[in-house]
């Protein structure tokens, strides 16, 4: 949802996901003179609370010396920014948000004319498209106040950290694996990890339900030693199979793949009848639900499942790589300009990597923003299209920071912004930064996931011109590389023209981008000896801070301008 008000110099853009709300702001010349910041409240119909919002920051001169990790009014304490978010929004519900100037001095502020914005966040669930995105980002400030940084299990209450990280997402999956209750419903799916128990006892008792379910999953070999062994994810799947007693009949091994079967989709049929398709980055792992950033998203579109159906019926024959590139050629060609208000299904392994080109002219083409979540690094032909001159911003947020070739291409023009997974005062997950005494203003953090690739960033999408009335947005399986392209089996939606899904994808881009953007720069400062607590700390008792916002060509006024 997005909404416009505007008052006395003071103009608000907000726009709504499902449990993120955006408020871009803009002030006249006349309204910015003397601004300290931004005071918000809330209200919330839905559950009939309203309170004025909390950050972390204070004024130095009103607040010296600040509890670690307290949080403060910004009715004394405002925000200094032009965008700010709300991560604690709910899904459906009612909000109303009063956004207040506060001009003079930290000792005596001044208000100015409130400016009132209205907003319903996007249900989870509506209409065509369920789109389900967890927390992500665990080795968060929330996750150690709540639960103190404990693994779920370790926690007096294991149900409630697992759906405080979980978000909905592992319900989703469940919920949709529900529906096949009795005969009439069939469940097929193609999963690369198929370990977590939740979710192979849903698919159990779907079976034992009497609905028809049939799983294809990894249980192929590589070479060690010169000998052929299984993989460590065909070992970790034989392992859970056993273990959960999955009956035989449920199971499809799929062996003769090239690199590997990276597919994470169920498709559920009625009376023989593809009905929807749960597709997304979700690995059927603990960690794909409750550590990495994933997302999953369900389509109920009847041709997209027939096709998605079409191809779990060549994977359940476990084909040869060239006999399923051929097929997958056949039927999911390389796309022209994409219809307006469609979804294109697009599947691998293919017999070129031309759909790097393709997606490189969907970001050169971009008018607004581009955005885009890489859990293996960005391929140099999109990373060139990053590196183009535009008057506008492009963001990315990848797993690991990218080699120094890499980042020097995506720092080639300013207005190409790179986040990447960490700790705060860490350089890399078990490497602290010494000299920065982070707990002068935030807790002690850790992560519950010692083992394994991925920590932070698993998504897999790219969203063009957003916040434009034509909004493109690419979400699946696949990792926008060559690999996933030529060798993989992976699966990608290729979404146009849906404003709510573009809403909902832009709003968590910003969680999982501004979470780890900070950090970076946090740290970054740390490692050069330039932390200076008052610029971390505490806010500006002038208007200073303003003049940045309306620089021509920075960073923060390309991102004012963004959100007119």
């Amino acid at each position: 949802m997005r909404v416009k008000q505007k008052k006395r110099g003071i103009s608000v853009h907000a726009i709504s996901g499902t449990h993120v709300v955006m408020l871009g702001l803009d002030a006249s010349l006349i309204a910015r003179r003397e601004l300290l910041g931004f005071a918000i409240e809330r209200t919330d119909h839905t559950e009939d609370e309203r309170y004025w919002l909390k950050g972390y920051k204070t004024f130095k001169e009103t607040l010296p010396d600040p509890v670690p990790g307290s949080l403060h009014s910004t009715l004394e304490h405002p925000v200094q920014s032009f965008l700010w978010s709300d991560y604690t929004a709910k899904p459906d519900h009612d909000y109303t948000y009063r956004i207040r100037p506060l001009h003079g001095r930290p000792k005596f502020l001044t208000t100015g004319r409130d400016v009132v914005v209205r907003v319903q966040t996007e249900p989870v669930d509506q209409g065509e498209h369920a789109i389900y995105f967890n927390r992500g980002a665990i080795t968060s400030q929330a996750y150690a106040r709540r639960f103190g940084n404990l693994p779920p299990s370790g926690t007096s209450d294991p149900d409630a950290a697992r759906a405080w990280l979980s978000r909905g997402l592992l319900e989703g999956a469940i919920d949709f694996i529900a529906q096949a209750k009795g005969s009439r419903f069939s469940l097929r799916g193609a999963l690369y990890e198929f370990t977590y128990e939740p979710i192979i006892e849903a698919l159990k008792e779907a079976s034992s339900r009497g609905s028809d379910v049939k799983i294809v999953y990894e249980a192929g070999k590589e070479k060690k030693g010169g000998k052929l062994v299984l993989t460590s994810t065909s070992k970790g799947n034989a392992k859970a199979i056993k273990k959960a007693g999955v009956p035989g009949e449920m199971l499809i091994k799929r062996t003769k793949r090239k690199a590997i079967p990276h597919n994470k989709f169920i498709v559920l049929l009625d009376r023989g009848r593809p009905i929807q398709v749960w597709t997304g980055s979700t690995n059927i792992t603990p960690s794909g639900f409750l550590g990495q950033s994933n997302v999953g998203h369900l389509v109920r579109h009847k041709d997209l499942s027939k096709r998605f159906l079409a191809y779990w019926e060549q994977l359940a024959q476990d084909p040869e790589w060239n006999d399923l590139r051929d097929w997958v050629e056949a039927h999911t060609p390389r796309p022209g300009v994409l219809a307006l208000n469609s979804i294109t299904p697009l599947f691998s392994p293919r017999r070129s990597s031309k759909m790097l080109d393709w997606y490189a002219d969907q970001i050169e083409a971009a008018e607004q923003t581009v955005v885009f979540t890489a859990a293996f690094g960005v391929n140099n032909k999109l990373a060139q299209r990053f590196a183009m001159d535009k008057d506008f911003l492009r963001y990315i947020v990848t797993e690991k920071k990218p080699s120094p070739k890499n980042m020097a291409m995506l720092s080639r023009d300013r207005d190409t912004k790179v986040a990447f997974g960490t700790a705060l005062g860490r350089d890399a997950r078990r490497n602290k930064i010494p000299g920065w005494k982070l707990d002068e203003w935030y807790m002690n953090e850790s992560h519950f996931r010692t083992r394994g690739h991925v920590f932070y960033v698993h998504t897999k999408y790219l969203g063009v011109d957003l916040l434009t009335a034509d909004p493109l947005v690419f979400s699946g399986s696949a990792n926008f590389s060559v690999n996933s392209l030529l060798r993989n089996d992976e699966n990608m939606l290729l979404i146009r023209g849906n404003t709510r899904v573009a809403d909902v994808y832009m709003t968590e881009f910003d969680r999982l981008f501004r979470h780890f953007y900070f950090r970076n720069v946090a740290n970054r400062l740390a490692l050069a000896g330039n932390s200076d607590d008052s610029k971390a700390v505490y806010l500006d008792p002038t208007d200073g801070w303003v003049s940045d916002h309306f620089r021509k060509g920075t960073f923060r006024s390309r991102r004012r301008v963004m959100f007119r």
